[in-house]
């Protein structure tokens, strides 16, 4: 299965949800986002290593880069693997002289070690198209400009419930999506998306 390439364009934070993020990966020379909810520790995480900020002490992700570092065990990427019911599941591809090994772990774990090793993110074509949400082409170019490694904390402070959601048709839930994409609350996002989905399935 063809293998497509990741990278972190942005954290969103709802002020509304305690604890809420959402980490945005985007398609590399692509159009396509995948916004992930991750809790407030491995949005933390995430952000200190893309900041490159030094802890006065190794938080968790650190300690396990630096213990995979003592036994010469390389991250040699990542890859979001599955979708189940609104999850992300992920798994580790680590080397070692010439074995080669699968671990399974959390995508929002995962992410902050791929951020730490500089390792490549991955995910596969059905997640993407199940998940991710289409930018505009704006420049016409086909491609999406690649993003600098930044991280961007949108705070908001309206959340769309369901019931609100449900309320809506679908052309003006794909207006709406395009409304809080171009704000970047990918909080929203999620759910707008996951209810245009619902409605595409049935």
């Amino acid at each position: 299965m063809k293998k497509i390439e990741l990278e972190i364009v942005a954290l969103s934070h709802s002020i509304t949800q305690t604890h809420s993020y959402a980490v945005v990966l985007g398609e590399v020379n692509g159009l396509r986002r995948l916004p992930i909810v991750i809790g407030g520790f491995e949005a933390q995480a995430i952000a200190v290593a893309l900041e490159k900020m030094n802890p006065s002490r190794p938080l968790t992700h650190d300690l396990m880069k630096n213990f995979l570092n003592a036994f010469a065990i390389d991250l040699h990427e990542i890859i979001i693997c599955d979708l189940q019911e609104g999850i992300f599941y992920s798994k580790l591809v680590c080397s070692s002289d010439n074995d080669t090994i699968e671990i399974d772990s959390r995508t929002s774990d995962a992410l902050a070690l791929a951020v730490r090793f500089g390792c490549p993110i991955y995910t596969y074509e059905n997640i993407l198209e199940s998940a991710g949400i289409l930018m505009e082409d704006t420049a016409g170019t086909g491609k999406k400009k690649k993003a600098k490694q930044e991280v961007m904390v949108e705070e908001t402070g309206t959340v769309t419930s369901n019931e609100d959601l449900k309320s809506l048709s679908l052309d003006e839930l794909n207006t709406l999506l395009n409304d809080v994409l171009e704000s970047e609350d990918y909080i929203r996002a999620i759910a707008i998306r996951d209810e245009i989905n619902s409605r595409r399935k049935k």
